[in-house]
């Protein structure tokens, strides 16, 4: 998000990577606007609250729960005694995620995982903006825009604080008077030299910043959760997430999708689903906040996407998938308000992707 997501190097989407820079972003051209009365640029300065850092093969360092001799998974109240989640655990631990299919389809057979792959049908069609004001986004034209209210909280305060302690420096006797003001009004040129040379620095800054919002976490929360959420609903297996400032992510990984994305051979069908899931984190800010923060980053791994899809998809064609995408991410989420709201509340804790199932299935039950 910044609340609150893919160039293709070695492993095709990036994992925990810094979120992407203006010039980075440039090297897109492709950019789509689904929204008219927009000019939706990705090369803005991208955002650094929670944002979607959506791999499709990420890595996951997880602790787990050894309750037995036979590294059995404690159970909750999601899960009855005779469920047994330990090869689900295990699939997680060795990043298999064809394992962590299988583990979930059968706990799905069995009763359990009802909430798995709930949703595998999508059919794409053409949307229109009433139709998101109607679902109740409460600022559909502008939901691609990108939010510049970190960026400006914190060089406003840059600039207020070296300017008041610049005029207080100048009540210094002597020689002091002189010098030092103009030390600290140095500062803010010195910001603005660093966001010129090096913008991640400066991002970085912005995104410890950005935590002074009395929003933030909430942002972030419902803006991962919702990532993980309809990721989990259409059938796509989860690996790991975070919430840290910079990383905040929901790792994916499916072997079929990564070889089709790395050959560029994507289809219309899994293009679908992949769109989806990008647009569930603007989604959920534009269903409970009058300005998304988060949407830089979802928007250029969609675009991402389309980019390695065949055929490729023509700019009217694009922009209907990204309205198309945030409508029914956005349906998905109203219809599933209280595992959306467990998820968040579970995501906050920071509790491995194994509870947050739970949550998710025993918010269902």
């Amino acid at each position: 998000m910044g609340p609150g997501s893919l160039a293709v190097a070695h492993h095709v989407l990036a994992q925990d990577r810094p979120w992407p820079s203006r010039q980075t972003l440039s090297a897109y051209p492709q950019t789509i606007n689904p929204f008219p009365s927009l000019s939706l640029s990705l090369t803005h300065t991208h955002l650094i609250m929670s944002s979607m850092s959506l791999s499709l093969f990420g890595s996951l360092a997880r602790s787990t729960h050894s309750a037995s001799r036979n590294w059995r998974i404690r159970s909750s109240s999601a899960a009855p005694p005779n469920v047994d989640l330990t090869s689900l655990q295990s699939a997680i631990a060795k990043k298999d995620s064809e394992a962590v299919k299988e583990a979930l389809n059968q706990l799905s057979e069995s009763g359990w995982a009802k909430k798995w792959s709930s949703q595998p049908y999508l059919s794409r069609r053409t949307t229109s903006l009433r139709e998101l004001t109607t679902l109740g986004m409460k600022n559909a034209e502008n939901l691609a825009i990108p939010s510049v209210r970190n960026d400006a909280a914190f060089l406003f305060t840059v600039v207020g604080t070296t300017g008041f302690l610049g005029v207080l420096a100048g009540q210094l006797p002597g020689d002091w008077g002189f010098f030092v003001p103009y030390l600290i009004g140095s500062i803010s040129l010195v910001v603005l030299a660093v966001g010129s040379i090096s913008p991640g620095l400066l991002q970085a800054a912005i995104g410890g910043f950005s935590t002074f919002f009395p929003d933030y976490q909430d942002r972030i929360a419902r803006h991962e959760a919702a990532h993980f959420l309809v990721a989990y609903l259409l059938g796509l297996p989860i690996l790991g997430y975070s919430l840290d400032i910079g990383k905040e992510n929901v790792n994916l990984i499916d072997e079929k999708l990564e070889k089709l994305l790395y050959s560029g051979q994507l289809d219309s069908k899994e293009l679908d689903r992949l769109a989806v899931v990008a647009m569930a984190g603007l989604a959920a800010e534009g269903l409970m906040y009058d300005k998304v923060v988060g949407q830089s980053a979802d928007l250029f791994t969609l675009q991402r996407f389309m980019n390695r899809t065949k055929p490729q998809l023509k700019s009217p064609e694009q922009q209907n998938l990204t309205r198309w995408a945030v409508l029914f991410a956005g349906s998905l989420l109203k219809n599933n308000q209280k595992l959306h709201e467990a998820l968040m509340s579970a995501m906050s804790k920071k509790v491995s992707v194994v509870e947050c199932i739970e949550a998710i299935e025993n918010a269902a039950a």
